[in-house]
């Protein structure tokens, strides 16, 4: 999962990035309404959620909002707003958030609207899903292959997702890190090859039918 942190408090943002970045997410930062709004606009197929801050420079975050919402861009959107009238939080619903944090807020409530943000894709996604005898739980963080369970960093995990949810497609280089790292990856990185190579050894070795293929010159893709 991908977020995007358009607050102008950096240090809040550079605390809100470091702590999804340890549960497993990739999670870009943008300090101003005016570069948020372009940013969403541009890259919101990246991106699985927008967090917002309401008080921004250059353009307000309830603008923003109401500008991506009139572009048909249905991201969602968490709030955060140090303004917690109802009045403020009912005008930030109507301009199309899709929920609302009041400053300060605990890291452990934070994640949790998150997650449930998170719960609520665009499109309906199985919580478990198989390719062959490999199968994957975004639940429970589980992966069992002929029901022996693989053990994954959070990364692995992420990227194994990624793929099972693409079967049969090749994914290049530049869109697993798209999706998986922040913005500002640095894409000439060996990483992808790396996590490619553990996550082969992790799923394929010992068994007959080799799942994770590389496609030379492409990408790499699961075969069902």
């Amino acid at each position: 999962m991908k977020i995007l942190i358009v607050e102008d408090d950096e240090k809040l943002a550079r605390g809100l990035k470091d702590g999804l970045e340890k549960e497993g997410f990739a999670a870009d930062i943008v300090l101003n309404g005016e570069a948020g709004q372009l940013r969403i606009e541009a890259f919101h197929k990246d991106y699985d959620l927008v967090v917002l801050d309401l008080m921004l420079p250059e353009k307000d975050g309830l603008t923003v909002l109401k500008n991506i919402r009139e572009k048909n861009i249905t991201i969602p959107v968490l709030v955060l707003t140090a303004r917690d009238t109802t009045d403020d939080i009912v005008s930030g619903l109507d301009k199309g958030a899709d929920d609302y944090l009041s400053k300060p807020f605990s890291v452990k409530e934070f994640f949790s609207r998150v997650r449930a943000l998170l719960r609520r894709p665009k499109e309906s996604l199985a919580a478990e899903i198989k390719t062959e005898d490999l199968t994957l739980n975004n639940i429970t963080k589980e992966v069992f292959r002929s029901n022996k369970e693989i053990h994954l960093t959070l990364k692995e995990f992420s990227l194994l997702e990624f793929l099972m949810r693409h079967p049969d497609q090749v994914m290049s280089r530049e869109q697993i890190i798209s999706n998986l790292w922040d913005f500002d990856f640095d894409a000439l990185s060996n990483i992808v090859d790396v996590h490619i190579k553990n996550l082969r050894k992790k799923i394929d070795r010992g068994y007959k039918k080799k799942l994770l293929e590389t496609v030379r010159g492409v990408g790499y893709r699961i075969r069902r």
